[in-house]
């Protein structure tokens, strides 16, 4: 009788897990900080979220989830990510159709395309061109910053240079305006707009 049971639960587990919806976008979470915030009564907790979200065909967003829970700031920055989609004009093997660099803050990223070499790089950087769906491209940070954040938006920066929104040919490093940059400057009650040059 117990070994009948303990079947139905793991078969009613399955099918649970076999219904749900699958979501429309991948998502891999950058970082996680708690923050805490000295007041009169104590010190009170919350948690910052940064995670980048794609459908790996194009499709890919940064978003800042702020919460006094992991969870609910995870769903913060989800749908932070999605309102803060781009769509990337990639070639038909899924490349860039240009060398990109841009700068944010302290973080100065490069991407080049690279023909048969599959995805070369590290961090932030495959993070996010791995969600976008993008093959035989190599990155690099050239800055040596350490904080992801900024690197990310320095990625997505430079993505938005070959964006359905973004005409223009680029050429070495390319001086990115405020304007450009816009969509990311919320992401953060930034300081970025002082740091930019």
């Amino acid at each position: 009788m117990a070994e009948e049971e303990n079947r139905k639960k793991n078969n009613n587990r399955r099918s649970s897990s076999f219904g749900r919806p699958k979501p429309e976008f991948d998502q891999k979470i950058l970082s996680i900080r708690r923050v805490t915030r000295v007041v009169a009564g104590g010190r009170r907790f919350s948690f910052s979220v940064a995670l980048v979200a794609g459908d790996k065909k194009g499709s890919v967003g940064l978003g800042l989830g702020k919460a006094g829970d992991t969870s609910l700031a995870i769903n913060k920055a989800i749908r932070n990510a999605k309102k803060n989609m781009i769509r990337l004009k990639l070639t038909k093997t899924m490349s860039l159709p240009h060398e990109v660099s841009a700068k944010f803050s302290g973080s100065y990223v490069m991407l080049m395309p690279n023909k048969g070499r599959g995805l070369v790089a590290g961090t932030v950087v495959r993070d996010i061109t791995k969600l976008a769906g993008m093959k035989d491209v190599t990155g690099k940070i050239l800055s040596g910053s350490k904080n992801k954040l900024n690197n990310a938006k320095a990625v997505m920066v430079a993505l938005s240079q070959i964006s359905s929104k973004y005409s223009k040919k680029v050429v070495e490093n390319v001086i990115i305006s405020e304007k450009e940059i816009a969509p990311f400057m919320n992401l953060e009650e930034g300081k970025e707009k002082k740091d930019l040059k």
